[in-house]
């Protein structure tokens, strides 16, 4: 596997172009085919969140893969190319490897740490295998990143430093406009993230919960879920009215324009008591989903993914956080020797066959030469001649195997074959490849 990643996130790219670039709708499905269509594309998936957008492919070229999915994220995300350009990040081979372990620990999310990317991971992988875009290379990979993620929550402090982002937001509301608990909320959306929102609004104390959601049916699971006593739904299209009756406003969904407006919110704020501090809303939706100009409202505050970014890089780093890198430098070495000794692995397979073979061969003749040999004999002879040939072959298949599982080790395979005329359709049955061929899909594999 060549892994290529080519994506942009809160790091590279101001909030302002990453509203822009969202991928809403059907055009993610629509970008994973067109980049799992493409002629250097072997496998594909997209992890697409609210403050990232990344294409993993396996390809077998690098600079034609940068260019055809650098290409696909500018078309499909409307943002024109040159702009794209200077906000994307590449990641190749173990550099690549390293970004998506990263990326499963927290180390690259906008809260250091948060483990909701788990989630999106998992869902990512599901939905490349769901569309058929994945196989076994992607599937391991993804696998692995899981496992590394978890270890890294596991064995280290870093949960304790990495809130959710929703966690992180409700800090910084309760800065600003007062503890959460005994406060009126209302959460818009019904989504996984919104979900996460009102369950953390329960345990802080709230106890006077709306759902308003585009689906009635999803707004109405989730308050069975939290409880009737606590929660009750809202229709979506009374949410500019319900602004005032609420000192708490969370907006998640997946709408492509604005879902609480300017005009909306000075209208609430004009009419509540002054007693009852600012009307607070959390905005973590991308692209947002309350219109930017409430920053510029007096009695209303609003914290939304841009200012959350701007708080969290004033905080102090975690102190796991350099454990953890370990655990993540660690790991990529570890799938990366690996991933190399496997790759030679169909070789040594079918240096062994041919060695077998020729045995088998060679003792044939030499029953038709000696046709009077007993049993005992002719075992015996058997036996002894392939313990030679097992002899000859172990140390350097065993070193070959040590060597391929160093960086350029690949090259330790082609020696081998060249060394032992090997034919290449011998070695590619072994692997499951076509000669000259791409990998074969796995169950719900690639395309």
């Amino acid at each position: 596997m060549s892994l290529l990643v080519v994506g942009l996130s809160h790091r590279t790219a101001p909030v302002g172009v990453l509203e822009r670039a969202a991928l809403t709708g059907d055009v993610p499905t629509r970008l994973l085919h067109d980049a799992a269509a493409t002629a250097t594309v072997a496998e594909a998936a997209l992890l697409n969140t609210c403050n990232r957008i990344e294409l993993y492919a396996d390809v077998d070229k690098f600079h034609a893969g940068v260019a055809e999915l650098s290409l696909l994220l500018a078309h499909h995300s409307g943002v024109d190319l040159e702009e794209l350009t200077s906000h994307l990040y590449v990641h190749y081979e173990d550099r690549a490897v390293h970004h998506l372990f990263s990326v499963a620990c927290g180390l690259d999310s906008m809260v250091v740490g948060e483990g909701q990317i788990l989630g999106q991971l998992r869902d990512a992988l599901a939905k490349a295998q769901e569309e058929h875009t994945a196989g076994r290379d992607l599937n391991e990979l993804f696998q692995q990143a899981l496992r590394v993620g978890k270890r890294a929550h596991s064995e280290t402090g870093i949960d304790k430093a990495g809130q959710s982002l929703v966690t992180f937001g409700l800090e910084q509301v309760a800065a600003g406009a007062g503890e959460i608990a005994g406060k009126r909320a209302l959460v818009v959306g019904a989504g996984s993230m919104s979900s996460l929102a009102a369950a953390t609004l329960v345990r802080s104390g709230v106890t006077d919960l709306l759902i308003a959601n585009r689906t009635a049916a999803r707004a109405e699971r989730l308050v069975e879920i939290l409880g009737p006593d606590v929660a009750r739904t809202l229709d979506l299209a009374k949410v500019p009215e319900a602004l005032a009756d609420v000192d708490l406003v969370i907006s998640c969904t997946g709408a492509a324009g604005v879902v609480v407006k300017a005009e909306d919110v000075a209208a609430a704020v004009a009419l509540r008591p002054a007693d009852r501090g600012p009307l607070a809303l959390l905005d973590l939706a991308m692209p947002r989903d309350v219109d930017h100009a409430v920053h510029e409202l007096d009695g209303a505050l609003l914290v939304d993914l841009e200012s959350l970014s701007h708080a969290h890089a004033a905080t102090p780093g975690a102190g796991d956080v350099d454990q953890v890198t370990r655990i993540v430098a660690d790991e990529v070495t570890a799938f990366g020797a690996a991933q190399r000794a496997a790759r030679i692995a169909p070789t040594v397979v079918a240096l062994r066959s041919m060695a077998s073979d020729v045995v088998a061969a060679e003792l044939g003749r030499l029953e038709a030469r000696l046709p009077d040999l007993d049993d005992r004999s002719r075992a015996e002879i058997g036996q002894t001649v392939r313990r030679v040939v097992d002899k000859l072959l172990h140390a350097p298949t065993v070193r070959v195997k040590q060597l391929a599982a160093e960086p350029g080790g690949a090259s330790y395979a082609e020696a081998l074959r060249e060394l032992f005329d090997l034919d290449p359709a011998a070695v590619h049955a072994v692997s499951g490849t076509p000669v000259g061929g791409a990998p074969q899909p796995s169950a719900g594999g690639t395309r």
